[in-house]
């Protein structure tokens, strides 16, 4: 279906309402465009019903507030079993494997983009519609992924697997708006959640330390964690409970080596359990110029037409980072950086554009060094 050229009249959308402000204004603007409008809450976790993790409850009320407000219907679906398949079991298997996910790329690319797709089609709809903060142009050749124009709330890194399918009948009425113009029109429009505070962080895990809900699925496993010299300093209780560049919940705060400086992880050597740690900041072995990638994906199906040089995220929010890309075998790829990176990160998201557009992503299976002339010839793309 051509969007742009539809009766929006009879174009039917169903929104992703969540409770949360952004998605109502994006229902609020589709109403205002003229859509057909219907709104879909869904619940995708359902452990911890009986705690106060997860505040689904208040979420479905606060969504059944702004659906009211604006005339619409609610449907209530669950894809918690989907959620728990092809989203939560990936995210255990990653931490077994010592690297870190980024279960919200999984979950777009598998529940909002996939499940709520499918079910969206499958009861008559054209299009699905959520409150992300990235935009879409679409013309005789693809659907392009564009960063939002809010470079605060931009979200294309975490949408950056999803396919062309799902774009062609994906909107997001938000992506030329900023949090500050959307919170004011929320509250102009009466919406009933027009202050309510983010949320953050992952939804299965809440308002819990991050370590202790993981201890509900991962046995103890201690370990020592030692200085780059090998000098022993403390225990971990688990290599899965750490990530490369933390510095929080070490428990080794009152050693040092003379610098007074705090400690970092650096390494987690998963055939020892050891955890490896350096301290400073800006630590040496912090950086690395280059990382091996895998599972590449681009989203208009292929690379673009002037490929070699791109900018790149290996983590939301970051500034772009002049990089190049250089095929390895077995399907995986290096990234060469202009300027090293600090704490690469195994298991993360490793995302690629050339101006507004967001290309693709891989994975990051792991940091290394590049040669010294691609990195000399890197340098000089980075004015």
């Amino acid at each position: 279906m051509n969007i742009e050229s539809g009766d929006k009249r009879n174009t039917r959308v169903m929104v992703g309402l969540s409770g949360g402000v952004d998605s109502a204004v994006a229902a609020l603007l589709l109403c205002w465009q003229g859509y057909r409008v219907e709104a879909v809450f869904m619940k995708n976790w359902d452990e911890d019903d009986e705690e106060a993790y997860c505040p689904a409850a208040e979420d479905l009320s606060d969504a059944q507030g702004v659906a009211d407000l604006l005339g619409i219907p609610l449907h209530r679906i669950s894809f918690a079993s989907e959620y728990w398949d092809h989203v939560f079991e990936i995210f255990l298997a990653e931490y077994r494997a010592g690297r870190t996910p980024n279960p919200d790329v999984l979950c777009n690319k598998e529940i909002k983009f996939r499940a709520f797709l499918d079910y969206a089609l499958g009861r008559g709809a054209d299009f699905i519609a959520t409150g992300h903060y990235a935009r879409l142009q679409r013309d005789a050749e693809a659907v392009h992924l564009l960063k939002g124009k809010d470079p605060d709330k931009d979200q294309s890194y975490f949408l950056y697997l999803l396919a062309q399918s799902q774009l062609a009948r994906s909107l997001f009425p938000l992506g030329d708006l900023n949090k500050a113009t959307v919170r004011r029109m929320a509250a102009d429009a009466g919406l009933p959640n027009h202050a309510k505070k983010d949320s953050t962080g992952i939804c299965f895990i809440g308002e819990r330390r991050f370590s202790t809900f993981l201890s509900r699925y991962f046995p103890t496993q201690p370990g020592e964690i030692r200085s780059t010299a090998g000098k022993r300093l403390g225990t971990h209780s688990g290599l899965m409970f750490h990530t490369i560049g933390q510095r929080q919940g070490l428990g080794i705060g009152g050693r040092n080596d003379g610098t007074g400086e705090p400690w970092y992880v650096i390494e987690k050597n998963l055939a020892e359990n050891i955890l490896v740690v350096a301290q400073g900041k800006d630590h040496p072995r912090l950086f690395s110029s280059a990382l091996v990638a895998r599972d590449l994906h681009w989203v208009c199906g292929s690379p673009p037409r002037t490929p070699g040089d791109y900018r790149a995220r290996i983590r939301y929010r970051q500034t772009e980072q002049p990089c190049r890309l250089s095929p390895l075998p077995h399907n995986r790829w290096q990234v060469s950086f202009a300027q090293p990176q600090r704490a690469i990160t195994p298991g993360q998201a490793i995302v690629f554009y050339q101006a507004d557009e967001c290309l693709g992503g891989a994975t990051i299976d792991h940091a290394c060094e590049c040669q010294t002339q691609q990195t000399a010839g890197l340098a000089r793309m980075n004015p």
